[in-house]
């Protein structure tokens, strides 16, 4: 048993070290002056599926869905991260929606136009493009290493525990770790590549996830009663308090 843990722990620290590095090396990379143009950019099913294998890998291995309301959340999450990167990589939906109405042609948006919160930093004359490509790749970046290291963390400290509720480690200042981990890479990556699917599912998403986590909730109470309430009441769902307190018992929620 104490073999398993130590495993659960090494397999969830790895994963986390690999999106720590891949911020750091957006981090330390200089802002590129010239970025693909649309033809070399577009059109790459490899990457498309490439990409979407591992962070579904990843998210559908840290949270295994139980139960059929459970599966069909982490089927739409699943549509989600793979029309973003059909669009990313595959087919710009989006560049040929927008283009007609900013009077361009959607062959003028290469790699660096296509992340839009930049173009339009730039077009505003707020952020030059190269600058708000780096800011957005950061910002992105950063929002989704920590959230996926939310979702190893809280896999980590609740695989197997199925019959008892946890209040220490993460589960000390939210709830719902994993879920928030979600969220974040829902808003992580609409900044990075915002999409007009993606930024219409983000907030059925996000709110798809706050009912699930208030379904728990009600579960979790309805087994453990005053305990859970006791802990539900000293430690939020979703945004940490950080402010220290007494561990009750130990969720076993996303």
């Amino acid at each position: 048993m104490r073999a398993l843990v130590w495993l659960r722990w090494l397999i969830a620290l790895a994963a986390i070290g690999f999106w720590i590095w891949l911020f750091l090396v957006q981090v330390r990379m200089p802002p590129m002056e010239h970025g693909f143009p649309f033809e070399d950019w577009y059109g790459s099913w490899r990457d498309v599926l490439i990409v979407s294998a591992v962070f579904l890998a990843f998210v559908l291995g840290f949270v295994w869905p139980r139960g059929s309301m459970q599966w069909r959340n982490a089927g739409l999450y699943s549509a989600f991260l793979i029309s973003l990167f059909v669009e990313m990589f595959g087919i710009p939906l989006t560049i040929f929606a927008i283009a007609p109405l900013l009077d361009l042609r959607a062959v003028d948006f290469g790699a660096h136009e296509s992340h839009l919160w930049a173009f339009l930093l730039d077009r505003g004359g707020l952020v030059p493009l190269t600058s708000g490509v780096y800011l957005v790749m950061t910002v992105s970046m950063g929002l989704v290493a920590l959230g996926l290291g939310l979702v190893a963390v809280g896999w980590a400290q609740v695989f197997g525990a199925r019959y008892e509720l946890r209040t220490s480690g993460i589960y000390r200042f939210v709830r719902h770790p994993q879920y928030l981990g979600l969220i974040l890479v829902i808003i992580a990556l609409n900044i990075q590549w915002p999409t007009i699917l993606t930024l219409a599912m983000a907030p059925v998403l996000i709110v798809m996830y706050v009912r699930q986590a208030r379904r728990e909730d009600r579960d979790l109470e309805a087994r453990f009663g005053p305990a859970f309430a006791a802990y539900a009441a000293r430690v939020p769902a979703f945004i940490p308090r950080l402010r220290r307190g007494a561990a009750v018992a130990e969720p076993q929620s996303g």
